[in-house]
């Protein structure tokens, strides 16, 4: 039903598959610099220009080459900037360093390398805790944040309302990639990723977000799901019990994105939620325009 990064459900099936010939294609309009950060780490940045305050961008477990076909897009309200986490892509690959403070600490040095002032960062799905924890750190770096899907608890993972059903009593969808209308872009298509750094991105990098300590303008952009009827329509469903399983997921679904809406407001009382329905996790890609539209509506604010 939705794809959440640190359960290892349906994302799975959007991760980008590695290819094991052919030259990388990377045709996006940006440069390559590079970063030291924690005295020998170096990250990749990619600097896509552009007229305006700094907007950065942070990925979860891909490169930020997985905006290079939005972030030019906002290149002419903003100078646009992704920086890739260490671990992923081109960026290095030490053993350890992957808690959520660290990563904040990373984007500080990233900031400082990169004189970056009052910027607005933007994050998308488990990024979302490292933008929480910068916030709380270096409020006077930034003009905001703007979650992706990633104002989220990962320590909230079920049980929260409604219990999610044992996986094996779901229907299968009928084509797993059925009404994708999206692509990723060439760059991301030739990434893999070490599994052991994925886990210690996405499982054991969890912490409870504190929204109480974020200081600046938030805005959080979450997926929300169709009409149950159009859900069950992607899926065989063979019998009463199978669709009463949807269903259920269906519902411990909606009570988790409910869940942590209800903390970001507690912590963060103006922050602006905006739901889009039938988005998925790489909202970005499959709802280009409305995540466009709200960017530049709330800079705008």
């Amino acid at each position: 039903v939705v794809g959440l990064c640190f359960l290892g459900t349906s994302v799975l099936a959007l991760r980008p598959g590695a290819k094991s010939s052919g030259a990388q294609r990377d045709p996006s309009p940006h440069q390559v610099r590079w970063v030291t950060v924690d005295s020998s780490v170096k990250l990749e940045v990619l600097d896509w220009g552009g007229s305006g305050p700094p907007l950065v961008l942070l990925a979860c477990y891909l490169s930020t080459h997985v905006y290079d076909e939005f972030a030019p897009k906002l290149t002419d309200q903003f100078h646009v900037y992704g920086i890739t986490r260490r671990g992923i892509g081109a960026s290095d690959k030490p053993a350890t360093g992957y808690s959520v403070q660290q990563s904040a600490n990373d984007l500080f040095e990233a900031f400082n390398s990169l004189k970056l002032q009052q910027a607005l960062l933007v994050g998308h799905s488990c990024a979302g805790q490292v933008l929480t924890m910068f916030a709380a750190q270096h409020a006077d770096r930034l003009r905001g944040l703007v979650y992706l899907d990633g104002a989220t608890d990962p320590t909230l993972t079920a049980d929260v309302g409604s219990p999610m059903p044992d996986l094996a009593t779901l229907p299968r969808p009928i084509s797993e990639h059925r009404e994708r209308n999206w692509h990723f872009p060439e760059a991301v298509d030739q990434e893999q990723l070490d599994p052991v750094i994925r886990k210690a991105i996405t499982v054991d990098a969890r912490m409870k977000p504190d929204y109480a300590r974020v200081r600046v303008p938030v805005l959080a952009i979450y997926q929300a799901q169709r009409p149950f009827e159009e859900v069950a329509a992607g899926y065989a469903i063979r019998n009463d019990q199978e669709r009463a399983a949807l269903r259920q997921e269906y519902a411990a679904t909606r009570a988790l994105y409910t869940r942590w809406q209800q903390d970001l407001r507690a912590g963060a009382p103006t922050a602006r939620i905006v739901e889009l329905t039938g988005a998925n996790l790489f909202m970005f890609l499959s709802n280009e325009a409305d995540v466009l539209r709200e960017i530049r509506a709330f800079a705008a604010t």
